[in-house]
């Protein structure tokens, strides 16, 4: 039986279903980010804890959870830096395996795209790892651009990615 994806924010004390989701997306792919699974469990329980808490000011954060039949199934976070408010970035994207092709990506993406209008910001950046991938699709239809050439994911790495932007509103002046 399935059901459609709920998108909803996390929780400040949800941390450990945000510390079991975030691991388990750096297992699955581990292509697809600039951190490391090696890394990211390393980080102690207040670590994770912290991560949410700075995350429940939805001005400058949006982290995101989806759920299927009340189960965890996929996050996001939408992030702007108080520094260029008129840029917002989307990050840690994913939904489990099981779950793809039900919308839940979807519905996390419009979920950081609508946030990111409300709150003025004039693009979304996000970045992918290059290639023909679901995510690439994701976003060529909802209209992101590549900007710039591909990078290495991260120091070392011979996968390349990309910055892409989504362009919200036209910029003033």
């Amino acid at each position: 039986m399935t059901s459609t994806p709920i998108i909803r924010t996390f929780k400040p004390d949800e941390w450990r279903t945000y510390r079991d989701l975030r691991l388990r997306a750096l297992g699955d792919a581990p292509d697809a980010f600039g951190s490391t699974l090696a890394r990211e469990e390393t980080l102690s329980d207040a670590q994770w804890a912290g991560r949410l808490q700075v995350g429940s000011d939805n001005r400058w954060n949006l982290p995101l959870l989806a759920e299927v039949c009340s189960e965890p199934v996929g996050l996001a976070w939408g992030r702007i830096e108080r520094s260029n408010p008129e840029r917002a970035d989307l990050y840690q994207m994913w939904v489990h395996p099981e779950n793809r092709c039900l919308g839940a990506g979807k519905l996390l993406l419009d979920a950081v795209v609508a946030w990111a209008m409300q709150t003025g910001a004039r693009y979304l950046a996000l970045g992918a790892t290059c290639g023909d991938t679901p995510a690439n699709r994701l976003y060529a239809r909802a209209t992101f651009k590549p900007i710039g050439e591909p990078q290495p994911l991260r120091s070392g790495s011979l996968v390349l990615g990309q910055e892409m932007h989504l362009q919200l509103r036209e910029s003033a002046g």
